[in-house]
């Protein structure tokens, strides 16, 4: 198991792929396996065993409906409306940016894709009005964060399936949490903008604001049909990410007219590309998380856990610290399939509610895209806006501080996550 371990940071240091360390070292793993020959026929089969399940679709469809939605001009919509409602103060384009990721959030499930739709059309914008580049991109990767957390959401779909419960719940589990701290994050800009003397909003007219109001009416009922869909349970997980592409298909070409039949290839490509970056990812965590398990590291991990603490609000601390760790060097996929296989277990032991349990994961896990060194939405918006990256992480630190405060609160307050899940 050591060799596992070790063969997978080397690899990693090396600069290879996450997904392609996973299989080399599993593989390494089962030749070089100490207590019982395994035929390495076991590593392409589990391979296909860890993406053999229908629940996965989701992930797929998700992408696509989030795809659709750039190219169509909903994200377009969707921040003129917030553009028109949200904040009219010093510092206001913050908030509306916020506001705009918080509706993108309920559709894409993408912290990354909603980071790029909403960064490509706001940094620009707010350097315009005047304000720092740092600060914007800052708040366009804080408002990405979200992204994952408010259903529907690709980390929470991954975290049932490996945790075998339900994808509903888990969707339903990050909505408070989410909107939480999207207030947080909209309080922050209106501070900073004080603060800094950031322009002001314009005024707007109430004729304006029906006008904008009316023309995102069919892009706003995306998220509603999709969380009604989910709470009141109208219709399965994965009917309502069909149902997601199939409207965002709709509207797009019928309403809006702004998306033809001829650049439907290259939209489906680029959906495949995304989809196969972590479908991929997954059939390469099944033969390494299979290692893992058999190396009975979580009996180990939860005999030193119960020598700490029984508490479980302690121990989901615990972990919290070791997560929020691993974020600073791992993105949260890979972080997920390598850990969960080991963490699970210690919350089924401890009593620890797993939907309560797998939103803690997600939130603390979403926190490391927007932690230095790695922060993978800090790297994705200085791309987009040509920032230095040094300069965003230094504005991060606001935003960074108030994700943690609302980690702390879904774990020491378990309603956050469990209130909507309930009678589901």
């Amino acid at each position: 198991m050591t060799l596992l371990f070790l063969s997978f940071l080397l690899l990693l240091l090396l600069g290879t792929e996450v997904g392609f360390a996973m299989v080399i070292a599993a593989w390494f793993g089962i030749e070089f396996k100490a207590d019982r020959f395994v035929d390495l026929v076991m590593l392409p089969t589990s391979m296909l065993s860890g993406v053999s399940f229908y629940a996965l679709v989701q992930i797929t469809l998700f992408i696509l409906a989030g795809e659709i939605m750039n190219r169509g001009g909903i994200t377009r919509r969707l921040i003129d409306f917030a553009g028109v409602w949200v904040g009219r103060g010093p510092g206001s384009l913050g908030q509306v940016s916020v506001g705009a990721n918080v509706m993108m959030a309920g559709i894409s499930g993408s912290a990354v894709a909603d980071a790029t739709a909403i960064g490509k059309a706001m940094i620009p914008e707010m350097r315009v009005k005047g304000y720092p580049v740092s600060y914007s991109g800052a708040v366009i990767a804080a408002g990405a964060l979200i992204g994952p957390i408010i259903p529907p959401s690709i980390p929470m779909v991954v975290y049932a399936q490996m945790a075998n419960t339900s994808v509903a719940k888990m969707f339903m589990s990050g909505l408070l949490p989410g909107l939480l701290l999207a207030g947080g994050f909209m309080a922050i800009s209106a501070l900073i903008g004080r603060a800094r003397g950031f322009p002001a909003g314009p005024k707007v007219d109430w004729h304006t604001r029906l006008r904008v109001s009316a023309s995102a009416v069919w892009a706003l009922l995306l998220p509603i049909i999709i969380l009604l869909g989910i709470r009141l349970g109208l219709m399965t997980d994965t009917e309502i990410s069909s149902v997601a592409v199939v409207y965002a298909l709709f509207v797009s070409m019928f309403v809006y007219r702004t998306l033809k039949i001829r650049e439907l290839p290259a939209l489906f490509a680029s959906a495949g590309r995304s989809s196969a970056v972590i479908l991929f990812l997954l059939a390469a965590a099944a033969p390494f998380s299979w290692l893992v398990a058999e190396s009975q590291i979580a009996d180990r991990v939860v005999d030193m856990i119960h020598t700490i603490s029984t508490n479980p609000v302690m121990v989901l601390i615990i972990i919290n610290i070791l997560l929020l760790l691993v974020g600073l060097v791992l993105e949260p996929l890979p972080a997920m399939v390598i850990f969960l296989p080991a963490l699970i277990p210690i919350g089924m032991e401890l009593g620890i509610d797993p939907i309560h349990f797998g939103c803690v994961v997600v939130i603390n896990l979403m926190i490391g895209l927007i932690t230095p060194p790695v922060g993978l939405l800090l790297f994705v918006v200085s791309s987009i806006g040509k920032i230095p990256f040094i300069a965003v992480a230094r504005e991060i630190m606001p935003f960074l501080i108030w994700s943690i405060v609302v980690l702390f609160l879904v774990v020491v307050f378990p309603p956050l996550a469990l209130w909507l899940t309930l009678g589901m």
